[in-house]
């Protein structure tokens, strides 16, 4: 069993910026972590309550802890991820979202719907950045654009080609 982690008596400065970053934060992950201090520091409860007040793992809890009292408030905050930045930046979202409201034949392409290959495709000619349909997919949710599938309806410029359809639905169902 492990040792019961002891947290010192929150200062009045501390208290302070608890409660502003536990009560404004839009980030639910850095209230949960602001009320894991509160609740260690003010209420001096041991991490094996607190967990499922906040529905976290006492490890987690453990680990948030420790970080408070080696970094303070700077400590609760997200540490920048690794890895590479993401290739969709927001220029290629407006161009994507540019491309989708003009009709494909106007921007010389050989066909006249978008699919999302196809506007995927003409992207990649168009920026070099080679995304997938998903991703595509994805930007044209967020712009609020839909794409659907063309709706295929049959018509005639004869002026009897009603009388005529109905006419012959009638013979088969007969």
């Amino acid at each position: 069993m492990r040792a019961p982690l002891e947290i010192p008596s929150l200062t009045t400065e501390e208290l302070e910026a608890l409660e502003k970053l536990y009560r404004t934060t839009k980030d639910p992950r850095l209230r949960t972590r602001a009320q894991i201090i509160l609740l260690a520091g003010e209420q001096q409860l041991r991490v094996s309550v607190i967990a499922p007040i906040v529905r976290e793992a006492t490890q987690t809890v453990r680990n948030w802890l420790k970080r408070w009292m080696a970094e303070g408030i700077e400590g609760l905050k997200d540490r920048p991820m690794p890895g590479p930045p993401p290739k969709i930046t927001q220029a290629y979202k407006e161009q994507v979202l540019a491309a989708v409201r003009r009709r494909p034949r106007s921007l010389d392409q050989p066909y006249s719907m978008w699919a999302l290959q196809r506007l995927a495709d003409y992207m990649a000619e168009q920026t070099g950045i080679r995304a997938s349909i998903e991703t595509v997919r994805q930007v044209l949710k967020a712009g609020e654009v839909v794409l659907s599938r063309p709706q295929h309806k049959v018509s005639s410029p004869d002026p009897e080609y009603l009388e005529k359809k109905r006419r012959s639905k009638r013979r088969v169902t007969v």
